[in-house]
């Protein structure tokens, strides 16, 4: 790659557990010769999807090239975070011949590519497109707002109010901004969950957008790479709810982090968190566990009472055998205490 050329960004979006992750870990792993750079953007102070990233790293994608973030969404930490690491990533020898950003799953995308409009960078990279990853059986089965069918007919009827969840923002303006949908887990919708999404997604994208089934991440590098769709020179066609000026904060959500101890049984704390997402309306729940006997560390995946778990490497003999677990939900769902009462089961203490 010339120096003088600009250096593609790939900004990967999309709603919590939508599977972010499983897709970039799929391009690290199928690269078809390009040697890719990833920057990980948490939310909370456990950095689960940067581990899993550098537990499959190769040499076209090597440790060194996979950065973390959690401090904070990219776009409110562009000075001090954003910068300075995509600064790093293309000083490194052999350069990198193409940047992908997991954003976190509360992250809106304009306020990101916006910060692609610094001086400092600006020449240097492009945006070569916005890919955004939506659920199929989530969208399709309108869990963006507690009745979507009646929010419309309400934002209908009288147009100054609004009805809009926060989640329903976020996943709207993920469409709004995309270049292209992968509609992600297909065979837990099934065919007509599938078609309801499609037509949800088509109803709120403010243009005609490609939209792919993937399932376990398999996708074309050539499908999502070398789109050239220089975004951040196309911020017009790409509308927001939150286009004014300084109206960009994650107030609504928030993270809190659970020690656990040694597990008995991997079902048994399944079943936990599934009451959890039951019981206290939890968004996200993600992080490790160590299961007694076993000398594998366990991953533990969550979205809302759907859960996914799986041994992913052992633990390394310097490691403590100590399970986290970030558990992410809107801000008034959030109460630390009741969390971790029912993922320890040691009672909350008397106020």
């Amino acid at each position: 790659m010339s120096t003088l050329e600009k250096l593609p960004v790939t900004v990967v979006t999309g709603f919590l557990g939508s599977g972010k992750t499983t897709l970039i870990r799929h391009l690290m792993q199928n690269p078809q010769g390009k040697r890719l750079a990833v920057v990980v953007n948490e939310f909370g102070d456990v950095g689960v999807d940067g581990e899993i990233l550098k537990g499959c790293a190769i040499p076209d994608c090597p440790a060194e090239n996979i950065m973390e973030l959690a401090n904070g969404c990219i776009c409110c930490t562009v000075a001090d975070d954003f910068i300075p690491t995509i600064e790093a990533l293309m000083a490194l020898d052999p350069r990198p011949d193409h940047i992908l950003i997991e954003t976190s799953g509360l992250a809106l995308p304009k306020p990101l590519l916006k910060a692609f409009d610094w001086p400092d960078i600006r020449s240097k990279i492009t945006v070569d497109g916005v890919i955004a990853l939506a659920d199929a059986e989530a969208v399709a089965a309108g869990r963006f707002a507690p009745d979507v069918a009646a929010v419309d007919a309400q934002r209908l009827a009288d147009d100054s109010i609004d009805h809009e969840t926060p989640l329903s923002e976020v996943f709207e303006d993920q469409i709004s901004c995309a270049d292209i949908i992968l509609l992600t887990k297909p065979d837990l919708a099934g065919p007509e969950g599938v078609a309801r999404a499609r037509e949800i997604i088509a109803a709120e994208a403010p243009r005609p957008l490609p939209v792919v089934e993937v399932a376990e991440g398999a996708v074309d590098v050539r499908v999502i790479l070398g789109l050239e769709a220089a975004a951040e020179d196309d911020m017009d066609a790409r509308p927001s709810h939150h286009d004014a000026p300084h109206d960009h904060d994650h107030d609504d959500f928030e993270s809190v982090v659970i020690d656990l101890p040694e597990q008995a049984d991997p079902a048994d704390l399944a079943a936990r968190i599934e009451r959890l997402a039951k019981e206290r309306n939890i968004l996200r729940v993600k992080g490790y566990a160590a299961v007694s006997g076993k000398p594998m560390r366990l991953l533990v995946q969550a979205v809302g009472a759907r859960v996914r778990h799986q041994y992913d490497r052992p633990w390394k003999p310097d490691e403590a055998r100590q399970g986290r677990l970030v558990v992410i939900a809107e801000h008034d769902d959030i109460d630390a205490a009741a969390i971790r009462d029912i993922l320890t089961s040691v009672p909350q203490a008397a106020e």
